[in-house]
């Protein structure tokens, strides 16, 4: 069994003083896998991604980074760390070119960054394509893309990703989810959040499902996607009428 990258135990945390999103989450990810948090709206998802890159600040519980507890950390020594967070929304930088904002991604870096400038491009080719385009004109996909590049650039070993497929066609949803599944055969191990539970879990080695800001259920993804009352609560799936 491979090392744990990441290692959540009793996690509570929230937005306003005495309100608990997230209560007492429980959560492991082995290095080398792709592990999927699912769950309804307002199940806490986003929030105990947030909370583990440093975003909402901690209650109670731990955060454990490759062996070292992190919970409390600012994000910018996380990131030093080893951990890089593509939030939904707002994540590319939209005036500037595909190129400057990988150049903004390794900003914790103080060597040499045009191998992995290359490595991504070789990654996303179509990004090396549109370099000198600002960002902001690109597609959805396209966008997704630059996102997860300039998180790359700060060569992490684990990175978090909060909805990738987010409002996004089905035929963009496998291009970037098969992105996703090449980066982490590149050696990154990746923590996602996501809505499109099949697709998802079609790519992931684990999987969460979170109620009420804790976990519900877990286990390999297999079991989750033929798992009964995971099809019928989150997947969409409703059992015939006999």
């Amino acid at each position: 069994m491979n090392d744990p990258a990441l290692v959540v135990r009793g996690l509570v945390a929230g937005y306003v003083p005495e309100v608990d999103i997230l209560n007492g989450i429980a959560l492991e990810v082995r290095r080398g896998e792709i592990v999927t948090v699912l769950g309804p709206n307002g199940a806490g998802k986003s929030t105990l991604i947030k909370t583990i890159a440093g975003l909402v600040r901690i209650r109670a519980g731990s955060v454990r980074l490759f062996g070292d507890e992190v919970g409390g950390e600012a994000t910018h020594h996380l990131v030093r760390r080893g951990l890089a967070y593509v939030p939904q929304v707002r994540n590319v930088f939209a005036r500037l070119s595909v190129e400057e904002n990988l150049e903004m991604g390794a900003f914790v870096r103080h060597d040499e960054i045009g191998v992995d400038r290359e490595r991504v491009f070789a990654l996303f080719p179509r990004l090396k394509e549109r370099r000198r385009q600002r960002a902001g004109t690109l597609s959805g996909g396209e966008r997704q893309m630059v996102a997860v590049a300039r998180a790359l650039m700060a060569r992490p070993r684990l990175l978090m990703l909060d909805e990738p497929s987010a409002a996004l066609s089905p035929k963009l949803v496998g291009m970037v989810l098969a992105k996703v599944r090449e980066v982490r055969d590149s050696g990154v191990t990746i923590l996602m959040v996501e809505q499109n539970a099949t697709a998802a879990l079609a790519i992931s080695d684990r999987g969460y499902v979170l109620a009420d800001g804790r976990e519900r259920i877990s286990g390999p993804a297999t079991e989750l996607l033929a798992n009964p009352e995971v099809g019928e609560l989150y997947l969409g799936v409703r059992k015939r009428l006999a």
